[in-house]
């Protein structure tokens, strides 16, 4: 169970990029100090961060809602995309959760700061999964619309007459013998 959580989430971070925004913690340096986290420490900030991922989920859902009632097709594949990536991190996320608290309830560090790590990873990608969602809305708008296209020729270098034109000689049309005597 624990190797096909680990296989989700490395899919999932490995899907987008990670250099769009910088959290506004540094979450290197959440790492390094997870292993210095107290236990209790550990469930407030797993349960902060999950907090705040639920916050994103709904903001992003008003995003998708609003995309929708512009009818615009591009804003809404493109947000309903941050959306379901979101939901897999937060399903992720919950589910280490509850190991992170059993694993502390049995006394395995270990395990507790491996199920920390994948909460805070989770929680700095739904972060930057934020703002592409709102990247979707906003920036996409211009690319959306209909098309105009002027042509100005400038008489002095295309001829008057239309140069694909070719007047071809005239052929006689011969046509073939019947085939067959009788109609």
């Amino acid at each position: 169970m624990m190797k096909a959580t680990s296989f989700i989430l490395a899919v999932l971070l490995s899907t987008t990029a990670f250099a769009q925004d910088k959290p506004k913690d540094d979450t290197a340096a959440d790492f390094s100090k997870a292993a210095s986290l107290s236990g209790s420490e550990k469930q407030d900030r797993a349960k902060s961060y999950l907090d705040e991922m639920r916050e994103v989920l709904g903001h992003v859902l008003k995003l998708l809602k609003e995309a929708r009632e512009e009818k615009d097709v591009i804003k809404v594949n493109c947000v309903n995309e941050k959306l379901t990536s979101i939901k897999g991190l937060i399903r992720i996320s919950e589910q280490a959760e509850m190991t992170l608290q059993e694993a502390l309830a049995k006394g395995e560090n270990d395990t507790a700061s491996h199920e920390f790590h994948k909460i805070s990873i989770s929680h700095q990608k739904i972060r930057v999964l934020r703002s592409e969602a709102e990247q979707c809305v906003g920036e996409l708008a211009f690319a959306v619309g209909k098309t105009t296209v002027e042509v100005e020729v400038d008489k002095d270098k295309v001829p008057e007459q239309d140069p694909t034109e070719v007047n071809l000689p005239e052929t006689p049309v011969i046509r073939p013998p019947a085939a067959s005597p009788y109609q």
